[in-house]
């Protein structure tokens, strides 16, 4: 028996995730998500369970239920991805907009890694959890930041294996100077926003010389670093053999100016 239709239903909107609006239709009958899904009997206390994959039959009962087609429903979820796709892209909300989340939004485009702006109001996206540094990120940075995310995305939509990894390339060793002992996949996906800054920065800064950026960066780092040099560049030994010998120029450079300044 198909659950009666709700006293109140509400239009899904563009990049609206299924989750998030299912928070809204449940809101606008005076209930919550876990009662809502009860009601449509669907196996699952979270809606978030459905933002990736949701069956024929859930489908139907939630179309009836609010009185729209089930293909409506079907376009709420994530559609099907590459594999490098879907690792940037976060089972959980990690970020989103201050000014849409008031209004009970949950958007789709604020769950991908690339993503930076809000594409409904504009607004930089903040961070789920955490507390917002109070430190002042430079303009520059953040701008560079805003660059990168947009050259990820562009890499992602191409479905490019070869500028996907120059990007995360980049990302591998970026964060690894910021002290960041994780996968460079969470840190474009975590609650640190100023190693996310750093990371997605640094796709920016490596597409314009980006080894003699990689051989400044690696003078004086330590071992973790170091690690993640070699991480960077573990398919690419002869690049990492060209950063190396840069960064040996550099040092004798540095040392012979040094030298000549004494005398």
């Amino acid at each position: 028996m198909k659950p009666h239709p709700l006293p109140k239903t509400v239009a899904p909107l563009p990049d609206e995730l299924l989750s998030g609006w299912l928070s809204r239709l449940a809101a606008a009958n005076y209930c919550d998500d876990a009662e809502l899904l009860a009601h449509l009997r669907i196996d699952t206390a979270h809606g978030t369970a459905l933002n990736f994959n949701v069956d024929a039959a859930a489908a139907a009962k939630i179309a009836n239920a609010a009185r729209v087609d089930p293909d409506v429903v079907r376009s709420l979820t994530f559609p099907a991805m590459t594999t490098r796709e879907a690792s940037l892209t976060a089972q959980m909300p990690f970020q989103h907009c201050l000014q849409c989340s008031r209004e009970g939004l949950s958007l789709k485009h604020w769950r991908r890694a690339w993503a930076f702006d809000c594409q409904v109001c504009g607004t930089r996206l903040v961070p789920t959890l955490g507390k917002l540094s109070g430190e002042q990120m430079p303009e520059k940075l953040i701008n560079r930041a805003r660059n990168g995310a947009a050259r990820l995305e562009y890499a992602a939509r191409l479905r490019s294996p070869k500028q996907l990894r120059r990007a995360m390339r980049a990302v591998t060793f970026a964060v690894s100077l910021k002290a960041f002992r994780g996968d460079p996949l969470y840190a474009l996906q975590g609650h640190r926003p100023e190693v996310r800054l750093f990371g997605l920065a640094a796709i920016d800064a490596a597409q314009s010389r980006p080894l003699v950026k990689a051989a400044i960066s690696s003078s004086g780092i330590d071992d973790y670093a170091r690690v993640a040099l070699l991480r960077a560049f573990d398919k690419e030994p002869r690049l990492l053999a060209a950063v190396d010998h840069i960064a040996r120029q550099r040092a004798k450079s540095i040392g012979a100016i040094a030298v000549e300044s004494h005398n």
